[in-house]
């Protein structure tokens, strides 16, 4: 029995005995019964609610996008059912409140109290928050968890937030991302040359540097860009997603693996002020509602990638093709140039990305010798 049952219960009995009273004794003692009553009544209403912390909370996503809005949304309901109410968010996707790329600036200037959202759309501010999304020959999702959890991550992800008045956890992971939509084939570096492409973050550094135009858009403005011909190229997450988006209708060439996002991992960023005003209860309820996210989006996507896949291959008549392995290298030497110049930017920059090289290499050398080694064994054996 938790403390609010054991309240309502007591008064409840007390109620019961006072009315009892009342009736056998056959005294009247209206008066004792009011204000047992009126007691009963605070009681029952949870005390949560009476100073429930209102949190708003602004997304990157569309209203209802299948994974990364309905996501956002799930983590919204589960904080609110979570903590009971003591802490009540109030979600507003992308163009409710704000627009999608103004969701960080709406949290560190305190109009609102979180985000949800990729953070590497914030690399114009720090390009150390690339790394906490995902960054070209980046961490799959297992290893971004071990990173982020075990390898110092959340440590430096925490010092670069406090410039900003910024706390961000975890809360959503889409996997390895396809490597985009094409109008045409790609058939080697040179291809992408004159490009005009959506792609944000770091990837779309790699990709200038190969002689395209990268271009950054919000999900819900890339659609009628790559119809109306303005842009060549886009990336956008996965089969799923990319499947109700309906870029077949534009482009039907389908790369894959991207290089960009191995493991594109979600953040919900917190105003600190806010974050610190929280009990240590809360913070832990948010936190765990955050961690629940993360790994039930991934499940999701895990899911219905594939089936999506069919379709649009089947259905849809889209042409799946893979990078060769002379614009994988391409993309490699252009990367390593892009790192180069990150490094540069300061000394949190640099020491994120040293931090995120071991955990690529220790975190890396072992998923060799277990995942990866065991899918290769298996799909052989299953002619997968």
């Amino acid at each position: 029995m938790n403390r609010r049952d054991f309240l309502t219960g007591g008064t409840v009995g007390l109620v019961a005995g006072a009315v009892g009273g009342y009736i056998v004794g056959g005294k009247k003692e209206p008066m004792v019964v009011e204000k047992i009553v009126e007691v009963e009544k605070q009681v029952e209403a949870p005390a949560v609610m009476k100073g429930a912390k209102e949190l708003k909370m602004v997304s990157t996503w569309p209203r209802d996008f299948p994974g990364l809005g309905t996501g956002a949304q799930r983590l919204a309901q589960r904080i609110t059912d979570m903590t009971e109410g003591a802490v009540k968010v109030e979600y507003f996707a992308a163009g409710e409140r704000v627009g999608a790329f103004d969701s960080f600036d709406e949290v560190a200037s305190g109009n609102a109290e979180a985000y949800h959202g990729a953070d590497y759309y914030w690399k114009g501010k720090h390009p150390g928050y690339a790394y906490f999304t995902g960054v070209p020959f980046g961490l799959t999702y297992t290893e971004m968890n071990a990173w982020i959890r075990f390898g110092g991550g959340q440590e430096l992800w925490d010092e670069l937030g406090a410039e900003f008045g910024v706390k961000g956890v975890m809360a959503g992971n889409t996997g390895v991302q396809m490597g985009g939509w094409f109008r045409k084939e790609i058939n080697t570096a040179d291809d992408l040359k004159g490009l005009k492409m959506r792609i944000p973050g770091l990837g779309g550094d790699v990709m200038a540097k190969l002689g395209a135009s990268p271009v950054s858009l919000p999900g819900g403005q890339i659609y009628e860009t790559l119809v109306s011909g303005a842009i060549d190229a886009t990336e956008w997450v996965g089969p799923w997603n990319d499947e109700f988006m309906k870029f077949y209708e534009a482009a039907k060439y389908y790369y894959y693996p991207g290089m960009h996002e191995p493991g594109s991992m979600l953040a919900m960023g917190m105003n600190k002020k806010f974050w610190d005003s929280l009990t240590t209860t809360e913070q832990l309820q948010i936190e765990a509602a955050a961690a629940m996210e993360n790994d039930v989006m991934m499940a999701e996507y895990n899911a219905k990638n594939g089936e999506a896949l069919k379709r649009l291959v089947n259905d849809q008549g889209v042409i799946l093709k893979e990078f060769s392995d002379e614009i994988y290298d391409s993309f490699g030497r252009a990367a390593d140039e892009v790192f180069a110049e990150v490094i540069q930017h300061g000394d949190l920059t640099k020491r994120i990305h040293e931090s995120f090289l071991k955990a690529r290499t220790e975190v890396g050398a072992w998923a060799k010798i277990s995942d990866v080694a065991y899918l290769q064994q298996r799909n052989r054996v299953l002619g997968l």
